[in-house]
């Protein structure tokens, strides 16, 4: 960047994980509609192409002459973000720490003592906003609903997938235990068999930590005899994954614990039935019986009853998902999102001055 540009910048988003994961994609979202408010920049891996992208060599010029005179919003989501900003304005770097946390269980001393040096603090749901020591400013996700559209015709975004069958149930984000995948699995290898026009998608990175829990999924399904229709795709480019909300009837929410779980959004924006365990944001997102349906969290028989339901009425989990994304766009819009976000930043750069 040259010197004109760093010294209107208003807004850094970092992102310093080198993993792909449900933080980065919320940052990826987000970062060119703040951009489109304020100038804003992206430190970091996994840069979307419509934001400018500041270097390590920026960041030094910002402390350097006449451009460290202006404060500007440090945007952490994780920890080693937040302990970056800390650092860099204990050392100079005119920055206003703000902090989106999502985390829905008692935090760490470590992190703890991060939050409480934010300037500003940002909640994903109440139920995260409980969780924190101090004030904290509400601010639920948004989707675009652009990107995350119904399809023409799903039954033939399914055929073009290549799977067997008329119809797909999904279950995408990292396959984990806390992600609830082998809750999703017994209730395929339980249901597959009863419905034979149906195939289940699970789409997701699978990290070396979670070698044997995926071996064990997979084994699962092979003494099933259902390694044809439960099929696990990895991680996919960002890109492809709107086209499989589209190519899905169903969408299985198992999380056990979540921070907000935007696959949620996602799958609602792309008309797609949803089922839910009450976890992260789900109790705020989905209205019971009308836009999905909730289930207790590892509750492997309720997930089975529900997702029975709609499984055998094809025609009512059509029209849950028509009422989800009628919902989405009326309240979980990605520009509402950064409305209060970027409200957060003025109020906290307003302070600076008072």
């Amino acid at each position: 960047m040259d010197d004109q540009t760093l010294s209107e910048l208003s807004v850094i988003i970092p992102n310093l994980h080198w993993r792909y994961s449900g933080v980065t994609a919320t940052n990826r979202a987000v970062a060119p509609v703040i951009g489109r408010h304020l100038p804003a920049a992206w430190l970091g891996s996994h840069a979307p192409h419509d934001v400018a992208r500041l270097t390590f060599g920026d960041l030094l010029r910002l402390r350097m002459g006449r451009l460290r005179s202006r404060a500007r919003i440090w945007h952490a989501r994780r920890n080693d973000e937040m302990m970056a900003g800390l650092l860099l304005k204990v050392l100079g770097w005119p920055f206003k720490l703000v902090f989106t946390s999502a985390g829905q269980r008692p935090h760490t001393w470590i992190t703890r003592f991060l939050i409480e040096h934010m300037d500003a603090v940002i909640a994903t749901s109440e139920a995260s906003a409980s969780y924190l020591q101090r004030a904290a400013t509400v601010v639920l996700h948004g989707v675009d609903a652009d990107v995350y559209r119904s399809p023409t015709d799903r039954a033939m975004a399914f055929a073009e997938s290549g799977l067997p069958g008329k119809y797909g149930i999904g279950c995408f984000g990292r396959v984990r235990e806390q992600k609830g995948t082998d809750l999703f699995v017994e209730a395929m290898c339980t249901l597959l068999p009863k419905y034979p026009d149906y195939c289940a998608v699970i789409i997701g990175s699978r990290t070396p930590d979670q070698r044997s829990f995926m071996r064990g999924l997979e084994e699962r399904v092979a003494a099933a005899g259902l390694s044809n229709r439960i099929r696990f795709l990895g991680e996919l480019p960002i890109e492809d994954v709107p086209r499989w909300y589209q190519r899905i009837s169903i969408y299985a929410f198992t999380s056990r614990i979540e921070g907000f779980g935007l696959t949620l959004l996602e799958a609602m924006a792309a008309g797609v039935a949803l089922v839910a365990s009450r976890a992260g944001g789900a109790e705020q997102v989905v209205t019971d019986g009308e836009t999905g349906i909730l289930v207790p969290p590892g509750d492997v028989r309720a997930l089975v009853d529900a997702l029975d339901s709609l499984m055998r009425d094809p025609e009512r989990a059509a029209e849950m998902g028509q009422k989800a994304r009628r919902r989405v766009i009326a309240d979980f819009s990605l520009e509402a999102e950064v409305a209060r976000i970027v409200d957060v930043y003025y109020q906290t750069l307003e302070a600076t001055h008072q």
